[in-house]
């Protein structure tokens, strides 16, 4: 980072940076391909920063070239545009790591937040890092932090996961991994995005395999009829179930709560562990998150080891 932070000697808490914002004339020469975070629903959210790095740009590459042209008329930004998109992103890659080999520079957004989260580009960013050229990025909005924010539920530690599969069996299948995991020792609070049309039953299926627990949908955010609805999974399942969701939404679900270990839970925990781990560390790492007798749990891990 450009900005040093100077330290209190005295309670050793971090200071405001004193260094003063630099003018264009005295900002570093653009990288090759810098990565711009940009508004999710507010269009004055565009930081001035962003803004100067897609002016400076020889072309910036959109997700979707109509959705950000919105954007730029906004700003008074008259950069070309390209699109980049996950269906034609890998074909694309040559020609923009030629471009930018032979000296010009790209700014990569994605239609609204940080580039990468849930959007294109990933490969791209690999490819460039891979040819040796220069990736910098300005940070900016991101529904995903503003939701965890928001929602009331422990900020840290958080898992992101985006999208789950659109079909209940997939989906809840994915949940059921994340319940092995928190069987197995994980607390975290979950953050995931979905579609209007599947939050119903994306809230269903949560409630049942995660059991009941706080949650937010956050939807809207920014924007004009932002929302943050609170509850447990299955009071929101209920409500949405009879009240159809429009726009952008983001569900947050509080860590799993300390309970007794049945039988079933301990399985499928020892399983999970012992996919990555030997019958030793699993059997460790299960009797800790469960609070069952170690030795107990070393012989259920030897049991499923040997397939009894």
């Amino acid at each position: 980072m450009n900005e040093a932070m100077n330290e209190d000697p005295a309670s050793g808490h971090k200071q405001h940076p004193t260094q003063q914002p630099s003018s264009a004339a005295d900002s570093p020469a653009l990288p090759a391909l810098v990565l711009v975070s940009t508004p999710i629903g507010n269009l004055q959210d565009l930081s001035p920063r962003a803004k100067q790095a897609l002016a400076g740009v020889e072309s910036i590459l959109c997700e979707d070239t109509r959705t950000s042209a919105v954007l730029l008329r906004a700003h008074g930004i008259a950069t070309r545009t390209q699109a980049l998109h996950e269906h034609n992103e890998q074909a694309r890659i040559p020609a923009l790591i030629d471009a930018m080999l032979q000296g010009q520079h790209f700014a990569l957004i994605s239609d609204a937040g940080t580039p990468l989260v849930s959007d294109p580009g990933y490969r791209l960013v690999r490819a460039a890092i891979e040819a040796g050229l220069s990736v910098s990025g300005i940070p900016g909005p991101n529904a995903a932090l503003l939701a965890l924010t928001l929602s009331g539920l422990p900020p840290h530690p958080f898992m992101f996961t985006g999208f789950l599969p659109p079909k209940s069996s997939a989906r809840q299948a994915a949940l059921q991994i994340l319940r092995a995991a928190e069987m197995a020792g994980l607390s975290t609070t979950h953050i995931f995005y979905e579609a209007p049309h599947r939050l119903a039953d994306f809230l269903a299926d949560a409630a049942a395999v995660l059991g009941p627990r706080p949650a937010a949908v956050c939807r809207e955010l920014t924007k004009h009829f932002e929302e943050v609805r609170r509850g447990g999974l299955d009071e929101l399942a209920t409500h949405y179930a009879t009240n159809q969701a429009r726009g952008e939404i983001c569900i947050v679900i509080a860590p799993a709560t300390a309970h007794a270990a049945t039988a079933e839970d301990l399985d499928t925990a020892l399983r999970t562990a012992l996919a990555g781990m030997s019958v030793k560390d699993a059997a460790a790492a299960v009797a800790t998150a469960t609070g069952l007798p170690k030795k107990s749990v070393y012989q259920r891990a030897l049991e499923l080891e040997r397939g009894d």
